[in-house]
């Protein structure tokens, strides 16, 4: 027997430890996930108080003021969806397995869910909820700072050059990808 034998061992034992610690770590990120349902429950409440608003208070409010009110629904609406495609395809992606497969009610993207995927997905989720963010801003520009509605829409310009640049990083990584598999 050598002497190298036993750091050897010991070096193996020590790679597998730190490799199971690591692989394990990722369930340190489910309680997040978990926090995010809860966050998603607060947007449901909001969702109801607003709606309970607009139907009680109808009958003194403008047409305006109701637009405003239903936009703020479809933002509630939206970002609850961020949450879902977040929670879902994080847990999916980074976690653990959701095992839906077959069910009726598995969400079509799941089936194809990844990083990039996951990226682009998030990326258009925020250019909606910005959209609808531009919108009320522009519904309320003539009491707002002209600075403002600048600001906002360099901002929404800021997210749609992001998503169409993650986009187009996903299409060249999906393009080399396939060429890499050609040539072996």
């Amino acid at each position: 027997m050598s002497t190298t034998e036993p750091f050897a061992s010991s070096r193996n034992a020590l790679t597998r430890v730190t490799g199971t610690t690591i692989f394990v770590s990722r369930w340190l990120q489910a309680p997040l996930y978990l926090g995010l349902i809860l966050a998603q429950a607060v947007y449901v409440i909001l969702f109801w108080k607003e709606l309970v608003h607009l139907i009680t208070d109808f009958g003194h409010l403008t047409e305006e003021d109701i637009m405003l009110v239903v936009l703020g629904l479809v933002d509630v609406v939206m970002i609850a969806n961020l949450l879902i495609m977040v929670i879902i395809g994080g847990y999916e992606t980074f976690v653990s397995r959701i095992n839906m497969r077959g069910h009726p009610d598995e969400p079509e993207w799941l089936s194809s869910v990844n990083p990039n995927i996951l990226k682009v997905k998030l990326a258009m989720s925020i250019i909606g909820i910005s959209s609808i963010h531009l919108l009320k801003t522009f519904i309320e520009a003539r009491s707002l700072e002209p600075k403002v509605i600048m600001w906002q829409t360099l901002i929404h310009l800021t997210f749609v050059v992001s998503a169409v640049a993650l986009a187009l990083i996903d299409r060249i990584g999906h393009g080399s990808s396939s060429d890499n598999g050609a040539s072996h």
